[in-house]
């Protein structure tokens, strides 16, 4: 957040014309804009943040929709991330991370995906496995889960890129990417929003693979989901262009309007349901 951050979201709602409540509820439901917090809780904003919702509102004049204005206007000037985990935990410092083994991880993205399957949303979906090795097992898995994705994007070391019938997208990365140290999946979805992204501790070679540690954060609100899927979309322009413009094309569209409250019951009873399977 800006150092200039001094405006209040009263003298931010006369210079916009946008009223202070609309200004609220763009908040709570996109992220949008994102007001500095002083310790009374009152809300102060700077300069960009003005020009931000500025161009929300020509953006809409010009006959965008809200959700894809404001899409427009949260990505002004911001670069790409080449990482999710870490352009997650840079973005939205509020993330705890959990150090938490291989196998729990395993069990978390089963829930999220069978969640997912048991909605059949038409999800936009990214997952990252690191080793083709590790893809393999997973494959059937993924090849239900594309049945009904509007888009579903593997990443994992491959020899080169696949578009398979009946299964998502395989795209190779360099083992020197950063990203390669990560196990992440993200479904986004107009009812169903949810990330998951870890980084693995360095230094465990010596480790079983299935206690491997990482530093894990997973979140089901709305416009850090959509942050997540921005990101993976980043990535996957790196090797496929093409990929990351439909991915980008389909973010454009109406956000993930689910309820996170009882999306995250939903998902921790399954969460501790494979979590207790697996211990």
């Amino acid at each position: 957040m800006s150092d200039g951050a001094h405006l209040t979201i009263r003298e931010v709602a006369a210079r916009t014309g946008v009223p202070a409540v609309t200004l609220r509820m763009w908040e709570n439901r996109y992220g949008f804009p994102e007001p500095k917090r002083l310790p009374s809780g009152h809300r102060r904003y700077c300069e960009e943040d003005v020009e931000r919702i500025a161009r929300v509102i020509r953006d809409r004049e010009a006959g965008l929709s809200l959700a894809a204005a404001v899409e427009r206007a949260r990505n002004d000037g911001v670069g790409s991330d080449i990482s999710v985990y870490a352009g997650l935990r840079r973005r939205h410092s509020e993330l705890t991370p959990y150090l938490l083994p291989k196998r729990t991880l395993a069990a978390m993205s089963h829930a999220i995906e069978d969640e997912c399957c048991a909605r059949a949303e038409r999800a936009l979906m990214f997952a990252s496995f690191q080793r083709t090795r590790h893809y393999r097992p997973a494959e059937q898995r993924w090849r239900e889960l594309s049945r009904t994705a509007r888009l579903a994007v593997v990443f994992a070391d491959f020899d080169e890129r696949r578009d398979p019938d009946g299964g998502p997208i395989e795209l190779p990365l360099d083992r020197s990417d950063p990203s390669m140290r990560e196990w992440t999946l993200v479904c986004d979805a107009p009812e169903y929003a949810v990330c998951l992204a870890a980084s693995e501790r360095p230094g465990q070679d010596d480790a079983l693979d299935s206690e491997r540690m990482f530093e894990t954060i997973w979140c089901v609100q709305v416009h850090i989901v959509r942050d997540a899927a921005r990101m993976s979309a980043d990535i996957a322009g790196q090797v496929a262009p093409d990929v990351a413009a439909s991915a980008r094309a389909l973010l454009e569209e109406t956000p993930p309007a689910g309820e996170p409250v009882r999306l995250a019951t939903a998902l921790t009873n399954r969460m501790v349901a494979y979590v207790s399977a697996a211990a």
